[in-house]
């Protein structure tokens, strides 16, 4: 960065794991051309909250792409072949264990949300590959032509080419341009994390990627940190009155009892792990929004990406994974309209770029979104053909249902998809 030429400036709003890999995907595939990117963060430093993150095999390749795959691996829990093991709530007997192969280098890879962002944080910083600015709360965008302006709350502004917002769940950049709120699902979720070398002595099962099912209620874990760490996630039905005091965030905290009631029934592995969670774990409240139909605005120079874009329910452990994806098509989509030049280039301005990289990732993100809705109650036996069934008869449904079920999620090539869609002449209308 720094050439008197004149430079293509990416502005990013928020520095979560989604937009801190959009920038270092954009920087990985536009590393000869001339671009700076900037990443503003509202907090007073980048810091995630909260404990696991799954990035699926499809994601995780993303980060490979980038040439950090064996710190994402360094960094990841080993699922030992299962993605998760489900399991009935009363006795622990196995429903259907879904296989995933982590004998390859590119393998599900479920992180420590601190771990994964510090990961992407360090790789910017060495490799140059944007500017970090913390206290910098967005306010507003205004369109100025042939670039914008953005405000801070501040009072300080900026000026760049293109802006994305990454700004999770709860995003200003889309509250500017959408009126919409978060959606409550009718869960909320408790949070805690239990070192593994506490129960791997008594540990009973192949893998510590266990969902243990019951009716409006289900309890999983899975390893991070090297499978130094159990990531404990259990969820359960609450009216909304019961949830407003609930933060989205592990901010919100309740006591152990409360756990201890809502699992009472559920089988004794469980009732250990209960016992070693913190007298106040974490309480969250589980939200989504309702999909959108166009992720950019004022003629491509604002796009959203990740959770601003499409925020999703966690059943499907694919978030963070969308977020990814998301990074590295856009990354793709500015290679290709900065390098406009070559005579195969179809993207003459970003409101082409934009709808390429809508056309991509808009059908895929809301097929996830989607089945990320429809995968909690079939969890807790309460989803449409499961209603007015007892437990007994859910169970084998249940398994069948869940056998193939994220395949599609995993097994995406987002690299063939993406050259399909550029070789389509994508219409630059936005």
């Amino acid at each position: 960065m720094g050439s008197t030429e004149t430079r293509f400036r990416v502005a990013i709003i928020g520095g979560g794991i989604g937009g801190l890999f959009a920038a270092l995907a954009i920087h990985h595939n536009c590393k000869d051309l001339p671009l700076d990117i900037d990443v503003y963060e509202q907090a007073s430093e980048f810091k995630e909250i909260g404990a696991g993150v799954g990035l699926a095999v499809n994601s995780a390749r993303m980060v490979h792409n980038i040439g950090l795959g064996e710190e994402l691996n360094a960094i990841a829990g080993n699922r030992s072949g299962i993605w998760i093991d489900f399991r009935r709530f009363d006795n622990g007997e196995s429903i259907i264990a879904v296989p995933t192969d982590d004998s390859k280098k590119v393998r599900q890879a479920p992180c420590a949300r601190s771990d994964l962002l510090d990961l992407f944080r360090r790789a910017i910083g060495e490799r140059k590959a944007a500017r970090l600015h913390t206290r910098k709360r967005f306010s507003r965008v205004e369109d100025e032509g042939d670039c914008v302006t953005i405000w801070f709350a501040d009072g300080t502004s900026a000026t760049a080419d293109l802006v994305i917002g990454c700004d999770g769940i709860h995003s200003h950049v889309r509250n500017q341009f959408v009126d919409d709120k978060p959606i409550y699902s009718g869960q909320i979720a408790y949070r805690a994390t239990i070192p593994i070398a506490e129960i791997e002595d008594w540990w009973p099962l192949k893998t510590y990627s266990i969902m243990w099912c019951g009716q409006k209620k289900h309890f999983l874990t899975f390893p991070i940190s090297c499978n130094r760490t159990l990531n404990v996630v259990a969820f359960a039905d609450a009216s909304g009155k019961d949830a407003d005091d609930v933060a989205e965030s592990w901010v919100s905290t309740c006591e152990s009892r409360e756990v201890e009631k809502d699992y009472e029934k559920f089988e004794p592995t469980v009732q250990k792990l209960i016992a070693l969670m913190p007298e106040q774990p974490g309480k969250w409240r589980i939200n989504d929004r309702e999909p959108l139909d166009t992720w950019s605005y004022m003629g491509g120079k604002v796009m959203l990406l990740g959770d601003a874009a499409h925020a999703m329910l966690p059943h499907a452990g694919a978030g963070a994974g969308q977020a990814v994806e998301d990074g590295w098509v856009l990354g793709r989509v500015l290679s290709e309209y900065l390098s406009k030049s070559r005579p195969s280039s179809r993207l003459p301005n970003l409101g082409a770029c934009a709808a390429l990289y809508q056309s991509v990732r808009l059908p895929r993100a809301q097929k996830v979104q989607a089945t990320s809705r429809n995968s909690g109650p079939l969890y807790d036996m309460k989803s449409p053909e499961l209603v007015g069934k007892d437990f007994e008869t859910c169970v084998p449904i249940v398994a069948d249902k869940l056998r193939d079920r994220m395949k599609f999620i995993w097994e995406a090539e987002l690299d063939e998809a993406y050259e399909h869609a550029r070789d389509q002449k994508v219409d630059g209308s936005c």
